[in-house]
């Protein structure tokens, strides 16, 4: 929708005409110019006054309106946003646009297939740090039967036992134990 606003002031001042101190200086001409939309823009229509889409996307950025446009298509987008809400419309088209660039990254899985390969992500990395927590463990009772030797081995009479770690392994998986016992074991020979 463009609209053009102008008014002027058919008045002249002249420096001999008596016009008091307080009147208003002459106007100036003023041009508002309104841009359609993006949605308007690219399905090539006359952007209402009262556009449900004009708010949530900006004539600036198209790429906004025609990744969501291509998925859920505009009759859906302007269904979906009129049966919300307007505090919670600029949360939907944010999701709608997000939901989008993931279905044309990944047709079939879409913010899904993101979300399980996150989830596996976080599982390798918990799998990764209980093995480092293990290895610590396995690394701290090696040094306290080391010193326990090397004491023994220096002729005191009555040499004082180390206490292991204070670390337990009940915060291990035990499956993970289980698989990885056997090496462990060339550690303690």
């Amino acid at each position: 929708m463009e609209s053009t606003i102008s008014s002027s002031s058919s008045r002249s001042v002249s420096p001999s005409s008596s016009s008091s101190p307080n009147s208003p200086p002459p106007r100036s001409v003023t041009v508002v110019v309104v841009s359609p939309c993006a949605a308007c823009k690219i399905l090539r229509r006359r952007c209402a006054e009262k556009c449900v889409l004009a708010p949530y996307f900006p004539p600036n950025d198209p790429i906004k309106f025609t990744t969501a446009h291509r998925v859920f298509g505009a009759s859906n987008i302007i269904k979906f946003l009129q049966e919300l809400p307007e505090s919670q419309r600029a949360d939907a088209v944010s999701s709608m646009v997000y939901e989008a660039n993931a279905r044309l990254r990944d047709p079939v899985y879409g913010c899904a297939g993101s979300i399980c390969q996150l989830q596996k992500q976080v599982s390798d990395l918990q799998a990764q740090l209980a093995k480092a927590q293990a290895e610590i463990v396995n690394m701290q009772c090696q040094q306290a039967n080391l010193m326990a030797l090397i004491c023994m081995e220096m002729g005191q009479s009555n040499p004082q036992p180390i206490s292991p770690p204070q670390q337990s392994l009940e915060n291990f998986p035990l499956s993970y134990l289980d698989d990885n016992i056997g090496s462990w074991e060339t550690l303690w020979t």
